[in-house]
């Protein structure tokens, strides 16, 4: 990794895919942005295609964003079992003033996306992290019939149709483009 590059930590836990292709959306925005750069982690072995997350990602990274679909109105148990175990991080300030996001998909439309975005944020605060949200000049946020919040990206898999909306895709990119210069800025 170069000095100068920024980089930007994904990290995700995906059950069924949408959280995954959601991760890979907002890469995708990231990587649109020069100098920006986006590394790809998961929890567990939770998918073949990328790399296990390790603690020297977090020190690595200028920032952090993590996803997870929704499990009774929280994070998922192996993306909770990831962030409990970063008492060191925390002890160590490896987090301070980083920027920091979150997203999550949800198998209904009133399935606790939004508590899940925010109980995922609590312990981002705790580390002193920066939370960067969806504002909303983001026009999709006033027309999407799915996922979509100001706290973060999100994914509605509506009878189980795991199929990103265009919608939720234009806020997934368009988060990653603004999560990347918030984090370019930061690092300068």
């Amino acid at each position: 990794m170069l000095s100068n590059m920024t980089s930007i930590l994904i990290i995700y836990y995906s059950q069924n895919g949408s959280t995954k292709k959601m991760a890979r959306l907002i890469s995708r925005g990231i990587e649109s942005i020069e100098g920006v750069n986006s590394i790809i982690r998961t929890v567990k072995n939770s998918d073949n295609d990328d790399a296990v997350v390790e603690k020297k990602d977090l020190e690595n990274c200028d920032g952090l964003l993590i996803g997870s679909p929704t499990h009774f109105g929280n994070m998922a148990a192996p993306m909770k079992e990831f962030i409990d175990s970063t008492t060191t991080e925390w002890f160590n300030g490896t987090l301070i003033d980083k920027p920091a996001g979150v997203f999550t998909s949800t198998s209904s439309m009133h399935g606790g996306q939004e508590t899940t975005l925010i109980t995922m944020m609590l312990p981002l605060i705790h580390h002193g992290m920066i939370l960067v949200g969806v504002p909303y000049s983001e026009k999709k946020l006033g027309s999407t019939l799915s996922g979509g919040t100001p706290y973060g990206p999100s994914h509605v898999s509506i009878n189980k149709n795991n199929e990103i909306t265009d919608d939720e895709k234009a806020i997934c990119i368009s988060y990653g483009k603004r999560f990347a210069n918030i984090c370019k800025k930061n690092k300068s």
